[in-house]
């Protein structure tokens, strides 16, 4: 079993979008978070069905810090 960081916004029209950083294209949206992460292990299972199963980047969730320019 594996574990990726998932990052989720919150778009114009009010869907929440889920990404996650440590693989390519690996997206999703829903309208509400129990859906969102329904649909984030899906995209995830196929995103490692795609890539080659090591193809997923360590990477390490450091943190989330706004910047005003």
């Amino acid at each position: 079993m594996r574990e990726f960081t998932v990052v989720i916004e919150r778009d114009e029209d009010g869907w929440l979008v889920g990404s996650v950083p440590a693989l390519r294209g690996c997206h999703t949206q829903a309208g509400n978070m129990e859906e969102l992460l329904e649909n984030i292990r899906e995209a995830i299972l196929l995103c490692l069905e795609v890539e080659e199963d090591d193809a997923a980047e360590s990477l390490t969730l450091v943190g989330v810090h706004r910047v005003t320019v």
